[in-house]
């Protein structure tokens, strides 16, 4: 099987924890990097040997928040074709359509319940490529109240 690179840029260190806690439940395998703003995650990926295939940006970060990171990889020849997943506390409709407009794959609402987060990790990490922007919008429209997913996010 194929070596699985994520890309979590978040501030909150629960939820940083929490979230490499269920990627390795759901395969000890996937490498999970971290960063704790925005310019963490741009330095984290010019270093990177193997480039993730899946990025996950908080909204709400300290010296370049989830949108200024997200416009700025979308705009970069080098990492515009990675799919972002925007993570955020809220669901407002206003930040959902922000990130649609800038180019994420995906809006994610933190779920607080570990099973939830690692249900929706599950399917994101067997869905890796082609399969999953169908695979979100499956879990939207099997009733996920986490996960809105946009049409052809990945610009």
């Amino acid at each position: 099987m194929a070596q699985k690179v994520f890309l979590l840029a978040d501030d909150d260190r629960d939820d940083t924890e929490m979230f490499c806690e269920a990627l390795t439940g759901i395969d000890n395998s996937i490498i999970c990097h971290c960063a704790t703003d925005g310019r963490g995650a741009l330095r984290k990926l010019d270093e990177l040997a193997e480039k993730p295939q899946l990025i996950f940006l908080d909204v709400n970060m300290p010296v370049m928040n989830g949108w200024q990171c997200l416009k700025l990889l979308k705009e970069d020849e080098l990492y515009k074709h990675i799919p972002v997943i925007i993570v955020s506390t809220s669901s407002n409709q206003r930040e959902l359509d922000i990130a649609a407009e800038l180019g994420a794959l995906c809006y994610f609402t933190k779920p607080n319940d570990f099973n939830e987060l690692t249900k929706v990790l599950q399917v994101v990490a067997e869905s890796l490529g082609v399969g999953l922007e169908n695979a979100l919008q499956n879990l939207q429209a099997g009733g996920s109240q986490f996960v809105f997913a946009f049409t052809n996010g990945n610009k």
